[in-house]
């Protein structure tokens, strides 16, 4: 199981680095450019010129592909980055600290939980504009809770075992605690949950891009090329085909990741061993 764990996180690794690499040097691999139009060209198909065919005003579908995963690999990037910082830190204070803290933290977390979360970022996004930094601010507003709610439960588990007794005898401050004995022990639980949620949050910029709330034009999110695409589906397939596979291979190799992660750290089993979730 776990060498089969490691297989899939590698092949999530390598693709993810992949993608990275070619939207790193896109202006190289593309030399085009996402935004040069030529009507001439106007929705012409793969060839020799450009691979992936020519879009609606005749830029380089390519181009725009290879750009295209900066935005999406950058909002998934910066939305976990964000959600994992306030989740925890919110989830260890309110485990640590139990009583009303914790009890207010869990009737946020579920206020936040009935709406639906991507009309909730559809909303936020809408109600500020569309723009890359509303668009994270809008998916990490729920994308936190999570987080909070895992760290929550590690913590409250964790604080009652016998070393966390010797460290407070032994005067160890809290945050101390918190920091240096509980963090690392729930931090592999927190790793996976990253990278489902990364996952969660490229789709869910795509799906804001889609809906015209995401990303503003003529920036090359694979989202809003999908959307361009669709009425020339039947007579230019690849305007959707192309930024479609980007995005799906971007989730899929997430998914080979923290798939990989669970089984190679045995999550599980180890937090189960410690008493932090059941079995």
């Amino acid at each position: 199981m776990r060498r089969a764990g490691a297989r899939a996180a590698l092949a999530g690794v390598a693709t993810l680095v992949l993608l990275a690499l070619a939207g790193a040097v896109a202006p190289w691999l593309a030399p085009a450019g996402p935004y040069a139009a030529d009507l001439t060209g106007r929705l012409g198909p793969p060839s020799d010129a450009h691979l992936f065919g020519q879009d609606t005003l005749g830029r380089d579908v390519l181009a725009r592909v290879l750009y295209g995963a900066r935005i999406s690999l950058g909002v998934g990037a910066a939305t976990v980055v964000l959600s994992l910082a306030a989740g925890t830190l919110l989830g260890c204070v309110a485990g640590y600290a139990g009583g009303w803290v914790d009890e207010g933290l869990a009737r946020v977390i579920d206020v936040l939980l009935a709406f639906p979360g991507l009309l909730l970022a559809i909303a936020l996004a809408a109600l500020r504009g569309p723009s890359l930094p509303n668009v994270v601010l809008a998916l990490s507003v729920l994308g936190w809770t999570g987080y909070a709610r895992l760290a929550r439960a590690a913590v409250m588990t964790l604080r009652r075992r016998e070393f966390v007794e010797a460290a407070l005898a032994l005067g160890a401050t809290p945050v101390r605690i918190v920091c240096r004995h509980l963090l690392p022990l729930a931090a592999p639980m927190l790793l996976v949950q990253a990278t489902f949620g990364m996952a969660g949050a490229i789709i869910a910029e795509g799906s804001l891009s889609f809906l015209g709330v995401g990303a503003p034009p003529p920036l090359p999110s694979w989202g809003a090329m999908i959307d361009e695409g669709r009425p020339f589906l039947l007579v230019a397939p690849h305007l959707v085909l192309f930024p479609g596979l980007a995005l799906a291979v971007a989730v899929l190799a997430l998914q080979l990741l923290g798939d990989g992660l669970r089984d190679v750290l045995d999550v599980r089993a180890e937090a189960s061993a410690r008493g932090v979730i059941p079995p």
